[in-house]
């Protein structure tokens, strides 16, 4: 279970961090007030396909997706999100669970947007749509060692 080896990565890391469990939440905006978090300490983690490689992307749950980011920083034809059942067969997850981590974690090269790292904290669903993990930046940057460049952009407001 994808918790449960979270949990003990951070254990054994000497990390600090605050779990929270909750209703089940499909949305960012969902997930946020059930941890009493901002929406822009969510780590939004989405698996794309770049051209033929599977990759996992971390941005701000306030800030929108920039394929076209994606596709520049690659030099790649095209982007596509995975599907649910492509997602279910590579992790065992459904959409609004897949944590914020590459390897040991998840399988799949890790690109995190600044708007992550601008935060004190990250907060993120850790493997099911009713478990949450608030950890700080810095423990989170240092373990996750992700590859940073800018793939998001500001949401518009409704």
């Amino acid at each position: 279970m994808i918790l449960n080896n979270i949990r003990a990565w951070f254990s054994s890391s000497g990390v600090t961090f605050r779990e929270a469990h909750h209703e089940p939440t499909r949305t960012s905006e969902e997930s946020a007030r059930a941890r009493g978090e901002e929406l822009r300490i969510g780590g939004k983690a989405l698996v794309i396909k770049v051209d033929t490689t599977f990759r996992l992307f971390v941005l701000s749950a306030d800030r929108k997706l920039d394929s076209g980011a994606i596709k520049q920083h690659f030099s790649a034809k095209k982007t596509r999100f995975a599907t649910p059942e492509e997602l279910l067969e590579m992790t065992g997850l459904v959409p609004g669970c897949v944590p914020p981590f590459g390897p040991p974690i998840l399988p799949f090269p890790l690109y995190v947007d600044p708007s992550v790292l601008e935060n004190p904290r990250v907060a993120f669903n850790a493997g099911s749509l009713t478990d949450s993990i608030i950890l700080g930046i810095e423990d989170y940057r240092r373990l996750a060692e992700p590859e940073v460049f800018r793939f998001a952009v500001a949401a518009e407001t409704p």
